[in-house]
């Protein structure tokens, strides 16, 4: 019995110094922050090329938005065109119903013809006096009068084709056709509806389709920021040194075509404290519609970038941290200020490293300040 006491409390001993021992050797390979070392994947910041993009909302105008308006009273007789239709500059879009013009141009057709039949007749009576008073037959007082009276009904001949004139223009008038090429806005008034030359609201708008605008504003720091990044004397040199831009549709996608900024206002909006851009893009088949949204995006590329993984970065209260590797092989937490690059995997560090500096890229969860790497 003794003997199995002893054999019992022996081996109880032998499995504690193992566990001790494995304890031990665990806390010898050095976990992090306990003065170990441990082997971490690092990387030297370098600089290099990086293209970085400066998003602004911006809305959409035609280079024309013409606003269709009757220039007689009438009633619609009919639409030619439906909303959001495209359509080319001379097509016709209303006819206005108004019997009153094409009445009038009957009138001043008839008017003509009475106008030529007396000139026939102011004609004939001068020919007839101009031989009477050669022959000494009668005064040339008889003469000039028949040329006066045949130059007043020339006149009222004149006035005659112009009140035609008038009235074909009037009739003309109902035939509402597009100045412009570009796309049907809406149709408030239907078949049938009383409209006015007066009236407040248009028949329809037409977009202009060619070229469209895009309108976005800039804070007074950005605008300062982007006087400093295009060479020129002049805000206007500078944009004309700007690159193409982009421009971002409502869905997140890329558009086709780039766009070029033109032009900024020369007043600061009092109200928001922003300087209104305008940058036209190419637009042939009518993807962009007036009023509609989107963002436009200036690429900016910058030679000396000192680009991270953003793996390598972590967020705290607002801020983004790295782990910087020192001199002594220990890691130490470093505020720096990052822009996120285009394809969401890396940042381009503008405060808080510089090239030649060392960092971990791997394992981060797993470091605490005064950690060492093994080298």
């Amino acid at each position: 019995m003794k003997c199995y006491n002893y054999c019992i409390g022996y081996m109880w001993m032998l499995a504690a110094g193992v566990l001790l021992t494995s304890c031990g050797g665990k806390k010898q390979a050095g976990a992090p922050g306990t003065g170990g070392v441990k082997l971490y994947k690092v990387e030297t910041v370098t600089a290099g090329k990086a293209v970085l993009y400066t998003d602004f909302p911006a809305t959409i105008q035609g280079q024309q938005v013409v606003e269709i308006r009757p220039k007689i009273d009438g009633f619609v007789e009919k639409i030619f065109v439906d909303e959001g239709a495209t359509v080319k500059k001379g097509q016709l879009l209303f006819r206005i119903s108004n019997p009153m013009y094409e009445q009038e141009l009957r009138t001043a057709e008839a008017g003509i013809k009475t106008a030529q039949a007396e000139v026939s007749t102011a004609e004939m009576q001068v020919n007839k006096v101009r031989p009477l008073v050669e022959k000494d037959i009668i005064s040339k007082y008889e003469l000039e009068s028949a040329e006066y009276a045949l130059e007043a009904k020339k006149a009222a001949l004149a006035q005659a084709n112009a009140t035609v004139a008038n009235a074909r223009t009037n009739v003309g008038y109902t035939s509402i056709t597009s100045p412009v090429n570009g796309v049907i806005g809406t149709l408030p008034n239907k078949v049938g509806a009383l409209v006015s030359a007066s009236s407040s609201q248009p028949l329809t708008t037409v977009s202009e389709s060619g070229d469209v605008y895009a309108y976005f504003s800039v804070n007074e720091k950005q605008l300062l920021y982007v006087s400093r990044m295009y060479k020129g004397n002049t805000i206007q040199e500078k944009l004309k040194s700007a690159p193409h831009v982009l421009f971002l549709l409502p869905n997140g996608e890329t558009y086709d075509h780039e766009g070029k900024i033109e032009t900024a206002s020369g007043l600061v909006t009092t109200e928001t404290g922003s300087v209104q851009f305008r940058a036209r893009y190419p637009n042939p088949i009518g993807i962009l519609r007036s009023g509609s949204s989107g963002t436009v995006r200036i690429p900016r590329e910058i030679d000396t970038a000192l680009v991270i993984p953003q793996v390598a970065t972590y967020d705290l209260q607002g801020k983004r941290f790295a782990w910087q590797v020192k001199p002594d092989t220990t890691v130490t937490s470093v505020a720096i200020t990052v822009r996120p690059t285009p394809d969401g995997k890396s940042f381009v560090v503008e405060d808080g490293l510089k090239q030649g500096d060392q960092i971990v890229v791997e394992g981060i969860t797993d470091l605490k300040e005064g950690a060492k790497r093994s080298v």
